[in-house]
């Protein structure tokens, strides 16, 4: 189980060493990460979870914020903010206060710190063992909505384009596609198509979760041969037994 804590900040402050000693104490394995976005992404994969301490003189970039903002949605893991209660109110603009898993105003109590940490490490290893579903619609509120069906039981990843889904399967290998039919620039059956024709994507079982019922868009998709094709007016109790269903018969 790893237990890699990254803590965040502007610079490595006599405050935050204090912070990492504590951890290392509690024989966690944390590691200090500049604010900065390649910084963060090259951490982002191994961490159990994301500490970010503010500094009150502190100028928060929109791109860095935007970038965790983004990678938590995608992939939910502890994203854990301290400082004070002005850093609180200037992070907190256009950033989704949902992401963020607990917030510690300073002084800080450690107590309830490490405590938060222990349980961010559990429910990560948790989250581990989750099978993976990447969502892919152009529709961002059906995303949404199908990402808030599924999180409890599996680690859902979403994509809100064909390109951005083989894009993001470079890095994120899932267990199944819940794929779209009707689609900008790229249709979901050309999106199959191309998941297809490549070694990498080839066995990734795919979904069709669409509104498109005709018989011409259900015969063109069927000859792809996909698992399956659910129509969007599916329940969130028939979608997770039909997803269930095909984890248990494919032995997944």
């Amino acid at each position: 189980m790893s237990n890699k804590i990254v803590v965040i900040g502007v610079k490595e402050s006599f405050l935050i060493k204090a912070l990492i000693k504590k951890l290392k104490e509690a024989s966690y394995d944390p590691v200090f990460c500049l604010a900065d976005v390649d910084e963060i992404h090259n951490s982002w994969e191994t961490a159990s979870a994301f500490v970010y301490y503010t500094d009150s003189q502190e100028y928060f970039k929109p791109d860095v914020l935007h970038f965790i903002q983004e990678r938590l949605s995608d992939r939910l893991k502890s994203f854990l903010l301290i400082g004070d209660k002005s850093d609180m109110e200037n992070f907190g603009k256009g950033f989704n206060s949902k992401l963020i898993s607990k917030k510690f105003t300073r002084p800080l109590d450690m107590d309830a710190f490490m405590e938060a940490v222990a349980e961010s490490v559990h429910e990560e290893a948790v989250e581990k063992q989750k099978k993976k579903i990447m969502i892919v619609d152009d529709d961002t509120t059906y995303l949404g909505v199908v990402r808030d069906w599924l999180k409890k039981d599996y680690t859902v990843h979403m994509a809100n384009s064909g390109l951005q889904a083989i894009k993001a399967l470079g890095s994120h290998p899932v267990d199944l596609i819940l794929l779209d039919h009707e689609m900008p620039v790229t249709s979901g059956p050309q999106v199959l198509e191309m998941l297809r024709s490549d070694p990498e994507t080839s066995s990734i079982p795919v979904i069709f979760l669409t509104g498109k019922s005709d018989k011409n868009s259900v015969m063109q998709v069927m000859g792809l041969k996909p698992q399956g094709y659910l129509l969007k007016t599916i329940e969130q109790d028939e979608l997770l037994f039909q997803i269930r269903a095909f984890f248990e018969k494919n032995g997944k």
